[in-house]
């Protein structure tokens, strides 16, 4: 009983922290900025645990390439927003990627690899959109090494849990962590 406690308390203390993702851009230009960046935004961590879960679920090649695109199209993203070049809707876009890919997960449909690692690498984009949206030119390499780091850790995170909860339970709690995944999602775009 102690346990479950804890583990509700903790989960519902990191579901009440302050959306910390957009710093004050004189504090960014750091590679530990960067890193720390992802980590504390709850629609970062959702939808890059996400990404994981989702490759560990298609399996096979799925579990390197859909990351890869994740990061190297978050990169691309990154450098648009450095170059100043400007992308409507990246907010909701972000909010979007947290429930279409838990959506995506939940259903486990039967996509081709290429097709997760491109859905994924649309909304990559608007994650390095968002990332370099609010950044000035100063550490930005730095910022974005960084961030990259983390969010492929993310991944990672994703990617381990998806295999644990396959071995437990087949696809069913895969699934299920897809389902809460895209109601985090649901929460903040109409409830935080």
């Amino acid at each position: 009983m102690l346990k479950r406690s804890l583990l509700v308390l903790a989960i519902s203390a990191a579901a009440t922290l302050p959306a910390f993702a957009h710093l004050d851009p004189g504090e960014h230009g750091s590679f530990a900025a960067g890193f720390s960046h992802p980590l504390f935004g709850l629609d970062h961590i959702l939808a890059m645990i996400a990404v994981g879960l989702w490759a560990a679920q298609q399996g096979g090649r799925a579990i390197w390439m859909v990351p890869a695109a994740f990061v190297g199209t978050m990169a691309v993203g990154f450098a648009l927003a450095i170059a100043g070049v400007p992308l409507p809707f990246v907010e909701p876009v972000i909010l979007a990627s947290v429930i279409f890919i838990g959506i995506a997960i939940a259903l486990a449909l039967p996509i081709p690899t290429p097709a997760v690692a491109a859905m994924v690498g649309f909304f990559a984009f608007f994650h390095g959109h968002a990332h370099g949206g609010e950044l000035g030119e100063a550490g930005a390499w730095q910022f974005a090494i960084g961030f990259m780091l983390a969010t492929a850790l993310l991944h990672a995170v994703g990617i381990g849990a998806g295999v644990l909860l396959s071995r437990v339970s087949g696809k069913l709690l895969t699934r299920v962590a897809g389902a809460a995944t895209a109601l985090g999602g649901l929460y903040l775009a109409f409830g935080a």
